[in-house]
């Protein structure tokens, strides 16, 4: 043995003597490909390179400029973002993939616990390339490139994209075989996954595709795309989800992925698909009412919520008032929910952000999906335009009668009409294998008359830009530029002098850089900054009709501008711990040109008070206001399927929405900080318990979280709020206050699925001024508009077989709050109601219950279109749940009297195809 060591030592040296001395090579290249650039070094100097010209197929181009510099530094510039490894023998360059050629060997290499040997020796070496590896099929792919001193782990980035369509898939689960390394990919399908360098098995497991498996032997950092067969079987199981153990594994508190595909089989009202329904079937989301639009997360107000579609806000998330969600969900891909622990990215609202994207387009195939209902009908295309590069996805809806309002048993609205239609476009390019775009429209328009003199028209404008670009396998941005605009207008028209039109718009526009960098394997940073201009012409009166008496108004126009910056930090110092430390700072101008009031300091505002008049012009600035928004979570994994993760946020608002309503309404206004109204500011502490049982067939969550809020808007008794030039007047900003806890049990797989919850939440108020006019019981805290204690939602589907299931929905929520009259009293010979304290009773406790049969068509491969039948009871028990209770005095008496959307059982049936 001792010979074979002298004898391998003097060939070593041998080789190594032959060595010369490194030349210096002066050369530059600009935008070449890699081969080609060897080629220049080769004509300026001595040195002759050996290799294989297929390993070139996916180095890409690359640019230098060299001048006198050693070999060395010129290979390892050229060859940083390849695979390829070099090896200099004299005035021989010897290229190798993926592995190193070693001219010396460890002095203990033939010990019994070696330090150097080769990664791994496996059957069939691949390299795998960008275009991308089918899972499971009986090819190993190489990974990175081996370095000298070799790391004990490797980060493997890259998408999991469709087989069929190219798009990258969010929410797929990508694990270690034999350990518990996993990861799971963005909503654009990108993921990283830090493996133990060597062979490694790959598994892939997707609730809407095939799970799979792939063989892989990591050198070192690098890049490794998947493509992934969807699931034949339609009839998927989970409807909500986060994908196996991506619930505990994140730092992430109060955040839910609606998985849209599969809320068909929830019996919604009229058969409707709602991602915003089935929002508020999970824990920590109401309404104030049933048909009611807007929404109150974690104790907060309708206005607090950022819905965003594509990055673009979406104002009004509703049609024909509340009944339907404003968003088409045969053209969403995702829609992420975050009510706590909201990401640094995220800002402008107080309690929850919505995160819908549309789906992208598949570029290799035309396709088609839709529903025919009793109210609506809904069509949405995939057009491919260039095969591999671009598509367009375009999906449409209408409604085609107003019967709906006509059923109800409200008199008032058995004469009325309504009518509704939405369209989206999106069209997607890749550009290279860097750069791609996603270009996106939306339009929707409401309609309709709840008197035959009055017609009610709202209107939502998006477009959305989105430019995303890959520096390299650690570092990818998107630049995005949005426009949304908000609008409604009412036209009275009695043939009387009172005839008007009167409107009102919202119009804004945004620019925001979003960067993401792996800094190494335990930090994962975040960072950008944007910025949007508000426009809000508050409303304008104009008679109508050459009769009408009526004097113009037009309120003066309010403009700002909301700025931020952000930074994060997902660092994982070990396998228990996982920490994320946000901080985002937001800066808001109140813009001119504009004409605001002073008012005398500690006293309210009202005409009496009025202390002059300032005027600013264009774009000068009126007031400024900003500050720091931490954010910070962190989890700690107790056990392999146990997590315990707390969280705190601190957010500002700078626009705040004006509605008399209880609940928001197609005609509510936004109005601007400025001179006279601050911003709103809320701080969020959470706390939850996660754990997944029975091989993460159920998944159990605690969440707790207590919320305090300054600066809330509200009004005065019997507040003016349209057409006021100073609305400031009527206004009452105050403290707020809401906490509770949240639980959920959802099961995922199996025959019978769905999830359970329960939402204990308290909501309060205080109002408090030395001035009666601005003091609200005594200046304590009362029960908001939206304070329910108690909600309880189950929603369950059984699967009969593969083509029937069964499904059913049960929701309990406790009344919500309301002010009654308690008496009368005289006051110089004339009788007058007295009220309660604001609040102080509520409306009766509301009960539901939904069945529905579920119909899939048969699962042949070969057929025009594949349908889907839904069948669903709404409030099959014919509960008459109240929306409000109201009072009128009838001979001499004050009678209380409430009223009700769906009173009987509503049957549906819809027909739903794919193609």
């Amino acid at each position: 043995m001792k010979t074979v060591k002298n004898l391998l030592f003097v060939l070593l040296f041998a080789v190594s003597a032959t060595v010369s001395a490194q030349q210096k090579i002066s050369v530059s290249f600009t935008d070449v490909p890699v081969e080609q650039a060897i080629q220049k070094i080769e004509s300026a100097s001595a040195y002759k390179f050996y290799f294989d010209k297929t390993w070139f197929k996916q180095a890409g181009n690359v640019s230098a400029n060299f001048t006198a510099t050693d070999v060395n530094t010129v290979l390892e510039s050229i060859f940083s973002q390849t695979n390829l490894n070099y090896f200099i023998d004299g005035d021989r360059i010897i290229l190798t993939q993926n592995s190193v050629i070693y001219d010396q060997l460890p002095n203990d290499y033939f010990s019994d616990n070696p330090k150097a040997k080769p990664v791994a020796e496996t059957a069939k070496p691949v390299f795998f390339n960008e275009r991308g590896s089918d899972a499971d099929d009986d090819t190993v792919a190489l990974v990175g490139k081996e370095k000298s001193e070799n790391d004990k782990t490797s980060i493997i980035t890259g998408y999991v994209r469709d087989a069929a369509s190219g798009q990258g898939v969010p929410g797929v689960l990508l694990s270690v075989k034999g350990t518990t390394i996993d990861a799971v990919t963005d909503d654009s399908g990108f993921y990283a996954l830090k493996v133990p360098s060597g062979a490694q098995t790959i598994e892939i497991k997707s609730l809407n595709h095939v799970q799979a498996s792939k063989k892989i032997v990591a050198y070192g950092n690098g890049k490794l795309d998947f493509r992934v067969t969807e699931n034949p079987n339609m009839l998927k199981e989970v409807i909500v989800h986060m994908n196996d153990k991506a619930t505990f594994k994140t730092a992430v508190t109060g955040v839910t992925n609606i998985d849209v595909e599969n809320i068909k089989t929830i019996p919604l009202v009229l058969g409707e698909r709602d991602i915003f329904r089935v929002a508020t079937t999970l824990p920590g989301i109401k309404t104030a009412g049933e048909g009611s639009a807007g929404f109150n997360v974690r104790g907060g107000k309708e206005d607090q919520n950022l819905i965003l579609l594509d990055e673009a806000v979406l104002y009004n998330p509703s049609h024909f008032l509340g009944f339907f969600s404003a968003v088409n969900p045969f053209t969403t891909g995702s829609a992420m929910i975050y009510k706590g622990s909201i990401p640094a990215e995220f800002g402008g609202r107080l309690s929850s952000v919505f995160d819908i994207t549309t789906k992208k387009a598949e570029t290799t195939k035309f396709s088609g999906e839709g529903n025919i209902g009793p109210v609506t009908s809904n069509l949405a295309l995939n057009i491919p335009i260039v095969k591999g590069k671009s598509g367009l996805v375009i999906g449409g809806r209408a409604t085609y009668s107003g019967w709906i309002l006509r059923s109800l048993k409200n008199s008032d609205l058995q004469n009325s009409r309504a009518s509704f239609y939405d369209g989206i476009v999106k069209y997607t390019h890749q550009l290279s294998e860097k750069d791609d775009l996603e270009l996106m429209g939306y339009y929707s328009h409401d309609d309709f008359s709840i008197t035959s003199d009055s017609l009610y028209k709202y209107d939502n404008r998006l477009a959305s830009l989105k430019w995303n670009h890959r520096f390299n396998n650690k570092h990818r941005g998107s630049l995005i530029v949005t426009n949304s605009e908000y609008k409604f207008h009412i036209e009275y028209d009695a043939s009387n002098p009172n005839s008007f039109d009167f409107g009102y718009k919202i119009d804004e526009t945004q620019l925001a850089f979003k960067l993401r960098y792996q800094l190494s394997e335990k930090h994962k940073l975040s960072y950008g900054l944007n910025s949007k201009l508000y426009q809000i012409r508050p409303g304008y009166l104009d008679p109508l009709g050459s009769e009408s008496l009526m004097v113009p108004i037009d309120i003066q126009k309010e403009k700002g501008l909301e700025s931020g910056a952000f930074v994060s930090d997902d660092f994982e110092p070990n396998d228990k711990w996982l920490i994320s430390v946000g901080l985002r700072y937001s800066y808001y101008m109140a813009l001119g040109s504009s004409v605001q009031r002073t008012y005398q300091a500690g006293l309210p505002k009202n005409e009496g008070t009025v202390t002059g008049e300032r005027t600013f012009g264009n774009n000068e600035v009126i007031k400024t206001f900003g500050g720091l928004e931490p954010r910070l979570s962190a989890r700690y994994l107790i056990s392999d399927g146990f997590s315990v993760k707390a969280g705190f946020d601190q957010t500002y608002q700078y626009i705040h929405l004006l509605s008399s309503n209880t609940t928001q309404s197609p005609t509510a206004t936004w109005k601007l900080s400025d001179l006279n109204v601050d911003p709103q500011l809320s701080r969020q502490f959470s706390l939850g318990f996660y754990k997944n049982l029975a091989d993460d067939v159920y998944e159990l969550s605690l969440e707790g979280y207590y919320k305090r809020s300054e600066n809330i808007l509200d009004y005065k008794v019997g507040a003016q709020l349209l057409l006021n030039e100073h609305v400031e007047t009527e206004l009452l900003q105050g403290e707020g206050k809401s906490y509770g806890f949240e639980l959920l049990l959802k099961k995922n797989t199996g025959r019978l699925n769905g999830w359970i919850g329960y939402t204990y939440s308290r909501s309060f108020i205080k109002l408090d001024s030395r001035f009666d006019d601005e003091r609200v019981n005594n200046g304590d805290y009362f029960p908001s508009n939206f304070d329910k204690p108690h909600d309880f939602s189950a929603v369950l589907n059984y699967k009969l077989t593969k083509r029937y299931s069964f499904s059913a929905n049960m929701a309990y929520q406790t009344g919500r709050p309301v002010t009654y009259p308690i008496g009368t009293y005289m006051y110089n010979g004339i009788e007058f109601t007295m009220y309660s304290d604001r609040n102080q009773f509520r409306i009766p406790d509301y009960f539901r219950v939904d069945i529905g049969v579920n119909i899939e068509g048969n699962h042949k491969i070969k057929k025009l279109a594949h349908s889907f039948w839904n069948f669903s009871i709404y409030n099959v028990l014919g509960r008459n749940n109240p929306y409000s209770v109201f009072f009128v005095t009838e001979s001499g008496q004050i009678k209380a009297y409430k009223t009700s959307i769906f009173s009987i059982p509503v049957p549906t049936l819809t027909y739903n195809f794919k193609f």
